[in-house]
């Protein structure tokens, strides 16, 4: 028996858009409703989300197959990458990435020898089902899907060999931190810094390879669709819950304040 099969892999090698979630609050439960939600991806960050391994296990048990499960890591480490797979992660995102070396780092740290270094114990983890995919370890390679992250001035100059590494399968341009480095920080949609992310969109797709990126805006995800851009972010757990209940809580405070107020002593 081989590998499970990408799904998300497979659809970004056939230029499909693929929309997705990010998962920050580290909950099971809200992992499961997003992966029963619609959306063709959830990613569980580990970067700036409070995820830990254990936390990872849980979300990716919860979004079984409802979603194809992305797992950012804080940092670009095999041992990290490593834990994250054996999980059963078959995507990664893999942040600041700055150079082809590093891009290579990280496709080589998701690879079985002799193509990469990846450690083997598949009988003992998640990923195998703890043994029952026999085949695991001759066919897994060709099921991990590695997505590196271009968000630096540095990596923006390096962006034709970055997208040129063999077993890289998308760049994700991370706006945000690209605009901070390129002196704006906080308004990732100045001029310069949409020209830089359509250059960067450009070079990405010249290279044979997905583009990424996340926007809150729907018209600016129809936009970037538009421009080939096929890993897209529409949003994060953290601000719909917020975003949500800020507006609930503004709505029943307005309703109650444009009415008849009657102070209502107890009862």
């Amino acid at each position: 028996m081989p590998a499970p099969r990408n799904p998300l892999k497979a659809a970004l090698a056939q230029g499909r858009v693929q929309i997705g979630l990010w998962l920050g609050l580290t909950d099971p439960l809200i992992a499961e409703i997003a992966a029963s939600a619609g959306f063709d991806w959830c990613l569980v960050d580990a970067e700036h989300g409070p995820n830990t391994v254990t936390d990872i296990r849980a979300q990716l048990q919860a979004i079984g197959e409802r979603a194809a499960p992305v797992v950012r890591v804080p940092i670009n480490e095999a041992w990290l990458l490593k834990q994250v797979l054996d999980l059963g992660a078959q995507t990664v995102l893999v942040p600041m990435v700055e150079s082809a070396e590093a891009a290579a780092r990280a496709v080589a740290a998701c690879r079985y020898p002799p193509q990469g270094i990846r450690g083997v114990a598949a009988p003992i983890v998640r990923a195998s089902g703890y043994g029952a995919v026999a085949d695991y370890v001759t066919t897994a390679n060709d099921e991990i899907c590695v997505i590196v992250q271009v968000e630096t001035r540095a990596a923006a100059d390096r962006i034709d060999a970055i997208a040129a590494v063999d077993g890289v399968d998308a760049v994700f341009i991370g706006p945000a931190d690209l605009s901070a480095d390129m002196g704006f920080p906080g308004r990732p949609t100045e001029p310069e810094v949409l020209a830089e992310i359509d250059r960067l969109i450009e070079r990405i797709r010249a290279a044979g390879k997905a583009a990424g990126i996340i926007q809150y805006d729907a018209a600016a995800v129809a936009q970037y669709a538009r421009a080939g851009v096929t890993f897209i972010g529409a949003g994060s757990d953290a601000g719909l819950v917020s975003t949500t209940l800020r507006a609930v809580a503004r709505s029943a405070k307005d309703a109650v304040a444009g009415g008849t107020q009657e102070t209502v002593g107890p009862a």
